[in-house]
């Protein structure tokens, strides 16, 4: 006779939870009651009363034995032994101890300089939220009613508790921000935070009621969780070395600061068809992925000269990975926030509400054909009035002003220091050849703090690590901090004659991995060790591939490759344009991984191909290692992985691939 537990999220602090024989809501699952089809019926019944009396959420049955989703479930993330039921909540220091800072304005780092009325307004927003919570905790509000309340605010209900998202604006950061992200994962969290392919940071284990107080926390910081979720426009992203970037035709960070500005509470975009996505980058070099967004945006010159912008609309993964068309090839700076109104006018008038699987834009383009849509934008264009929202040089201005330029030193190309040490250090060359980006002044580099080592988790860091990344941005990088949508940091403004310090001080943070672009460098989504929708793990097996590639020597041997993991379709881990990408499936209750091969997210965008069957867990690292194998036997000199896979097609790799099968 089939049994089944009763499992649910406890409301004030979402962990989960499971109903005993007398009627009591447990931590621990031997202490729960399995019910038989006789007794089950009166059983939800008793829980779903709970449900209404306000004590706990999302109440639902599992099977027992449990699958493996509800083991997870119920002992805590696979990857990580302290974060499971054997781990308690974290013991409060009472009282707390005052944040580090009461506003976010280092001397010179990158960030925009809020005003007065800016803290004001996000000092408002947490108060508010904090009588939402306060109403949801009295049982005034239903979880019907909190929930897009509580969206609004970045709080999600995932698999073990509640999660929390703020919001990194174009992924930059000031040491002084990040020390105030490392206090809320210290005092709030688990000691540790989640830098998101959006740029963004995530905390996993928070409290319903204490998110009033870290959002005044972060507010003091000038940093929100607005618009982190939602059908709204989300946190645009740019290139992690904007404003530092040789190449570099215009400071995207200005431009998208004023779509932050624009979209933030926009009465016409908070309700839209689905969630949107917008990236810019600065130049002609394609860092930020911007052809799978709904809207991307490419500045270069036209042959005059001047600055403008090539757009592309109706990118996007997921279900449904599509590379956006170009809808415009040149448009002038001054047009910019016009055009993008006009994208989203048509958009919001015309997408789908009925079905969230058909709602995004680039479900809307393929429906009408590109033509169509893109003659529907520009009439939409060309229907505004001649002054309406124009960039004017005045407005950059005044937005650049708000961006402090640090204080560049007058330094010469080479630094006669540097080259001595490399010299006398291998592994700080192979470092630099990997982790360091040429900077447009002189005598400076952008360094890439890579969060991928051997055995972590892709994109987390403890709230020590934090700290010290911070320390390390105030003595040589201006107090300034980039996020990538690779899952990394970026110190942005670096002297050459710094370099090897900054290193030597890397390496006893534990965080001078030299693998940025290389086969470790993996992103990934948290899977199902932490969300509620994957379907599948996608951490352990980015652990495993790291661990088999671990040589160093190896990895620069294969040379610049990209692989990525996604835990379920919706695709976090951008999978779907990875040189090599995993997407995670539930065959029967055992995790499978597909194949795709041939994706990429720069200038040459290209969605990858599923190859074959979907392979266990047990074989996927095998796997990884015979593709890998097929391309160094067929490579040709200086060839990536990518350019052998275009040169060649699909079948040699798939011929290495299902080998032994």
């Amino acid at each position: 006779m089939a049994t089944h537990y009763i499992t649910a999220n406890r409301l004030r602090d979402g962990a989960s939870v499971w109903l005993s024989e007398a009627v009591d809501w447990v931590e621990q699952i031997e202490a729960a009651t399995r019910f038989d089809e006789a007794t089950l019926p009166a059983a939800l019944e008793a829980a779903q009363a709970d449900q209404g009396s306000e004590q706990i959420v999302d109440v639902h049955s599992a099977p027992a034995p449990l699958t493996y989703r509800e083991q997870i479930r119920a002992n805590g993330p696979s990857v990580r032994a302290d974060l499971g039921t054997q781990s308690s909540r974290l013991a409060r220091v009472s009282p707390l101890p005052q944040p580090p800072l009461a506003n976010s304005s280092s001397p010179y780092a990158g960030i925009y300089r809020y005003d007065d009325y800016d803290r004001q307004y996000l000092r408002d927003r947490a108060a508010q939220f904090r009588q939402q919570v306060e109403r949801r905790l009295s049982g005034e509000l239903s979880e019907d009613e909190f929930k897009p309340l509580r969206l609004m605010n970045g709080l999600y209900l995932q698999l073990h508790g509640y999660m929390l998202r703020a919001a990194l604006p174009y992924g930059v950061v000031s040491a002084a921000q990040l020390r105030q992200l490392a206090y809320v994962a210290r005092h709030f969290d688990r000691g540790y935070g989640h830098f998101t392919t959006r740029q963004n940071i995530q905390f996993n284990w928070i409290r319903l009621e204490d998110t009033p107080d870290i959002l005044t926390i972060l507010a003091e910081a000038d940093l929100h969780a607005i618009q982190t979720s939602g059908n709204c426009v989300r946190n645009v992203t740019t290139d992690h070395f904007a404003g530092a970037a040789a190449e570099e035709v215009v400071d995207p960070r200005i431009f998208a600061e004023i779509l932050r500005q624009w979209s933030t509470d926009h009465p016409e975009f908070t309700y839209l068809p689905r969630k949107f996505k917008i990236a810019i980058t600065g130049g002609p070099i394609d860092r930020a992925a911007i052809r799978v967004h709904d809207i991307g945006i490419m500045a270069h010159r036209n042959e005059a000269g001047e600055p403008g912008f090539t757009i592309y609309a109706g990118g996007g993964l997921g279900r449904t990975p599509v590379v956006g068309v170009q809808v415009r090839e040149w448009l002038p700076v001054r047009d910019l926030l016009r055009y993008v109104e006009a994208i989203l006018r048509t958009y919001n008038a015309l997408g789908r509400r009925d079905n969230i699987y058909k709602a995004r834009i680039k479900i809307l383009i393929k429906e009408m054909k590109a033509e169509g849509f893109i003659t529907m934008i520009e009439d939409e264009f060309a229907s505004m009035p001649a002054d309406y929202n124009l960039l004017e040089p005045e407005i950059i201005d005044a937005l650049q002003a708000r961006f402090v330029r640090p204080p560049f030193e007058l330094l010469p190309d080479r630094s006669v220091s540097l080259e001595e040490a490399r010299d006398r250090d291998p592994a700080f060359g192979a470092w630099i050849g990997t982790n360091t980006h040429p900077h447009h002044e002189a005598g400076y580099v952008s360094a890439s703090v890579s969060l991928k080592p051997t055995g972590g988790i892709p994109g987390d860091m403890s709230a020590e690590e934090m700290e010290k990344v911070a320390d390390l941005a105030d003595a040589f990088s201006f107090g300034e901090i980039r996020v990538s949508h690779e899952q990394n940091l970026v110190l942005p403004h670096v002297r050459l004659d710094d370099l090897h310090t900054l290193w030597s001080g890397l390496i006893e943070a534990g965080l001078a991995s030299g693998n940025v672009g290389l086969v470790t460098d993996i992103i990934s989504c948290p899977g199902l060790d932490y969300c509620s929708l994957a379907t599948s793990r996608s951490i352990p097996v980015a652990q495993r591939i790291a661990e088999r590639f671990s040589d160093p020597e190896r990895q620069r041997e294969i040379g610049p490759l990209d692989l990525n993991i996604s835990g379920c379709i919706n695709a976090c881990g951008h999978h779907h344009v990875a040189h090599i990408g995993l997407l995670g499936v539930d065959k029967a209750g055992e995790e499978f991984y597909q194949i795709t091969l041939g994706g990429a997210s720069d200038g040459q965008a290209s969605i990858g191909a599923i190859i074959g069957p979907a392979v266990s867990s047990e074989k996927v690292v095998d796997t990884i290692e015979a593709i890998i194998g097929a391309y160094i036997d067929r490579r040709i000199a200086g060839e990536r992985f990518i350019d052998t896979y275009r040169r060649l097609g699909a079948a040699s790799f798939k011929e290495a691939a299902y080998a032994g099968d």
